[in-house]
């Protein structure tokens, strides 16, 4: 008796469907909501997901100034960079980087978890946050998602 021999189906790059999606961070939980908004940006929410290649979908995030966190983060959660000049180095609390710019919590957020490598950067070009509840993508009639 014959075996038959199954193979594994790989996506290629022409046969990629995008669709935008808004998810709304209201009240939203930011390491939870960034989580479901790196997957949508991998592609792991579709049945043909291939590590290799880009093929997640563009996100939109609004509100995300009304993101909650949990805990003692605000105070405790320290931003760092360096300039590379001798002092340099400045660091920022996640309470005052909400307070002055929460799209750059979210995407930050959103990019640690997305792959270190060019894959990754062109996954996060593909992230839109918005303070508020409005966006300019509505010609792309995207797809609102719950948070």
């Amino acid at each position: 008796m014959e075996r038959a021999i199954q193979k594994t189906y790989t996506l290629k790059a022409s046969e990629i469907e995008r669709r935008w999606r808004v998810v709304d961070a209201d009240g939203a939980t930011l390491g939870r909501l960034c989580t479901r908004v790196a997957a949508l940006l991998r592609g792991k929410h579709k049945a043909g997901f291939t590590p290799h290649l880009d093929s997640g979908d563009p996100v939109v995030v609004v509100n995300a100034e009304k993101v909650r966190v949990t805990g003692k983060k605000l105070s405790d959660k320290v931003y760092a960079r360096h300039s590379g000049y001798p002092g340099g180095f400045r660091t920022e609390t996640l309470g005052s980087l909400l307070a002055r710019r929460p799209e750059e919590v979210v995407r930050r957020a959103v990019r640690g978890m997305l792959p270190r490598n060019r894959l990754g950067e062109s996954m996060s070009r593909r992230l839109h946050v918005y303070k508020g509840a409005e966006h300019p993508h509505g010609a792309q009639k995207p797809e609102k998602l719950g948070a």
